[in-house]
C-alpha cells in the first residue's frame, strides 16, 4: 500500500471541520486588533505599533481563551491592544474613535467575505474544495458580525462601553474607565446568565438578523456575473 493510499484513505473531516472554525476566528480577530492599532496611530498614538499589534501575525493579537469562545459560542475576545490616551489630542473623543474602528471593521470584512462568496460561488461550489471555501466565507461573515455586534456592547471593557462613555462628563468618564480591569468578570456572568435564560442568545439572534441583511451583498455580487 503506497503513502498516498494511505492518505487517501484517511478521514480528513475532523481537520476540516477545525480549520473552518479556527481559521475565521484568527482572521475576525487580528482585523479588528490591527484595525483598533492602526486607528490609534493615524490619531497620534503609536503604542500599539510599538508593541507590534499592527502585526499580521495572528499569534500577536490572541487571546487563546477569548479565541475558543469566539469559534465555539459565537463571542469572544482577543488580546487588548494597549492605547496611551494622552498622546490624542481629543483624548475621548479620539478613545471613540479608536474603539470603533474594531466592530466597523469586522463588518466590513463580513461584506468582504460575503461579496467574494457572491462573486465566486458558482465556480467554487463545482469541486469538495471550492464547498470548503464556501463554508469558510460564510463562517468567517457569520463569526465577524457576532464579534462586532458583541464588542458593540457597553459594558467595560467591551469597546460599545467606550463610544458611550466618551458623552460623559470627565469625572465620570474617568471613574467609569477605571472599572474596565473587572468590567470582563461582570460580562461573562451575563453571557452565562443569556445562556441559561434563552434558548438561543440576544447575540446571537442579533448576528443572525445582521448577516440575514448582509446576504445580499452576495446576491449583489453573483448578480454582477450576469
Amino acid at each position: 500500500m503506497s503513502f498516498g493510499s494511505v492518505l487517501r484513505g484517511l478521514d480528513w473531516s475532523y481537520l476540516t471541520d477545525l480549520l473552518e472554525q479556527v481559521v475565521p476566528a484568527l482572521l475576525c480577530i487580528m482585523i479588528h486588533e490591527i484595525c483598533h492599532g492602526a486607528a490609534a496611530y493615524a490619531l497620534g498614538d503609536r503604542t500599539a505599533a510599538t508593541q507590534g499589534r499592527l502585526s499580521l501575525n495572528p499569534l500577536h493579537h490572541i487571546d487563546w481563551f477569548g479565541l475558543v469562545m469566539l469559534a465555539l459560542f459565537h463571542f469572544g475576545w482577543a488580546k487588548p491592544v494597549s492605547v496611551d490616551m494622552r498622546n490624542f489630542k481629543r483624548p475621548k473623543r479620539d478613545m471613540a474613535i479608536t474603539a470603533l474602528a474594531g466592530p466597523v471593521s469586522n463588518f466590513l470584512l463580513a461584506a468582504l467575505a460575503l461579496f467574494l462568496l457572491g462573486l465566486f460561488y458558482r465556480d467554487l461550489y463545482a469541486g469538495s474544495v471550492g464547498r470548503f471555501f464556501i463554508r469558510l466565507l460564510q463562517y468567517t461573515a457569520i463569526l465577524s458580525i457576532s464579534l462586532g455586534l458583541f464588542n458593540l456592547i457597553p459594558i467595560p471593557p467591551l469597546d460599545g462601553s467606550k463610544v458611550l462613555f466618551s458623552f460623559l462628563p470627565d469625572r465620570a468618564y474617568l471613574r467609569l474607565m477605571v472599572l474596565e480591569r473587572y468590567g470582563m468578570f461582570f460580562l461573562m456572568a451575563l453571557v452565562l446568565i443569556m445562556n441559561r435564560a434563552f434558548d438561543v442568545s440576544p447575540v446571537a439572534r442579533a448576528s443572525q438578523a445582521v448577516y440575514n441583511v448582509f446576504v445580499r451583498i452576495a446576491v449583489f455580487a453573483d448578480s454582477l456575473r450576469g
